[in-house]
């Protein structure tokens, strides 16, 4: 990571405010207070099924597809060698990050010493872990590849994994949680100890496998990225943006039928319900900011759509710190400062959600401080 200070330069503010509504949500949803349960639309389907919360991390992507839109275009021009050595690096920067901060922090107590947290124990994949290799699998296909190219093989990549979750899943499961392909190959390649451990049995939603149709996100982000920058700003533009929008979530909602959207697996029709859901939302933003100029709102996505990936690991480092520490009264910092104090003048979901946006805002603090001072931390 480096720390760069640099001068405000031209760019759609809209896709800044969607990256950073992006951003919101996310902390939001991984930040419930303790004491009640989070309001159903902020939680993670179970399976099969979609909420709010699931349209959090394929948009990120989406909106990530989108910033390589306008970068990729001088790496066009550059020689192979600069390339692969500029993407090889970003993908190892944000895989180590997304890897080490699984691993945070670090140690743990083992009767009345500390010891270091095993390595057969640390989740390998993971949220950062799938941005790096989307990043890194998007970044040589547009550079090899025109777009024309690149659509075809965005529509081949989700009709293979379809194929590939039906042939190599158990015939009697599929799709179920402990039997499909997505599985098997986790526990194949990385273990038990290496893979997600918090559902109803070990299953990692960020799986190797089904990294593959998460890529198509990215790639559908980048083309309507470089639609947006030549028509995007147009009536035309919008309009082409939302029929394609609708054109795509209808035809996934089709696909759902035989199947089923799940954000967990990160199925074919799931990663097409939710380009078409971000396609629509990115013309609405479009039109209202880059040609109503409407300004409620914006300043405030825009902090965190500046420095997107350092605030989201900053939020997961800040969280996990506060569980570790521990009250007299039995929990941890998080929970007491969620049970004892919301949840006392906000009962119930409603003050869950108060704890999420409590602290929601003070990460959104350190990314205001980060822009008044004009830094912004690349990767």
């Amino acid at each position: 990571m480096k720390e760069m200070i640099s001068k405000a330069s031209a760019r759609f503010l809209s896709l800044d405010v969607f990256r950073g509504l992006t951003i919101c949500l996310m902390i939001v949803v991984n930040t419930p207070g303790t004491g009640a349960n989070l309001y159903p639309y902020l939680v993670h389907a179970n399976w099969f099924g979609f909420t709010l919360a699931d349209l959090v991390f394929p948009s990120f992507l989406f909106a990530m597809g989108n910033a390589m839109s306008f970068s990729m275009g001088k790496l066009k021009s550059a020689p192979p060698s600069f390339v692969w050595k500029k993407i090889l690096k970003r993908t190892f920067l944000i895989f180590l990050i997304g890897y080490l901060m699984y691993w945070f922090p670090f140690f743990q107590q083992a009767n009345d010493s500390w010891e270091l947290k095993p390595f057969s124990e640390t989740r390998v994949m993971g949220v950062l872990q799938r941005i790096a290799l989307c990043y890194f699998f998007a970044s040589i296909i547009f550079y090899y590849v025109s777009q024309r190219v690149a659509l075809i093989l965005s529509g081949s990549i989700l009709l293979a994994y379809w194929v590939i979750l039906y042939v190599f899943g158990e015939p009697d499961g599929v799709l179920d949680m402990a039997t499909n392909a997505v599985t098997k190959l986790d526990l194949s390649l990385l273990g038990e100890g290496h893979i997600y451990k918090r559902d109803s049995i070990p299953f990692d939603p960020e799986g190797v496998l089904s990294t593959l149709p998460a890529i198509v996100n990215v790639l559908a982000g980048y083309m309507a990225g470089v639609f947006v920058q030549k028509k995007g700003k147009t009536h035309e533009g919008i309009s082409k943006l939302l029929i394609v929008g609708f054109l795509l979530a209808s035809l996934a909602l089709w696909w759902d039928l035989v199947f089923p959207i799940s954000k967990k697996l990160w199925t074919s029709s799931f990663a097409l319900y939710t380009i078409g859901l971000d396609l629509s939302i990115m013309a609405i933003l479009i039109y209202a900011i880059e040609i109503q100029n409407v300004k409620f709102g914006v300043k405030f996505f825009d902090v965190f759509g500046k420095n997107p990936l350092f605030i989201y690991l900053f939020s997961e480092l800040f969280y996990v710190s506060l569980r570790q520490i521990k009250t007299s009264s039995g929990l941890d910092l998080f929970e007491w400062v969620s049970e004892t104090i919301f949840q006392n003048v906000f009962p119930g979901s409603f003050g869950a959600l108060v704890t999420a946006l409590v602290f929601m805002l003070l990460c959104w603090w350190l990314g205001w401080w980060l822009d008044k001072y004009r830094i912004y931390i690349k990767i």
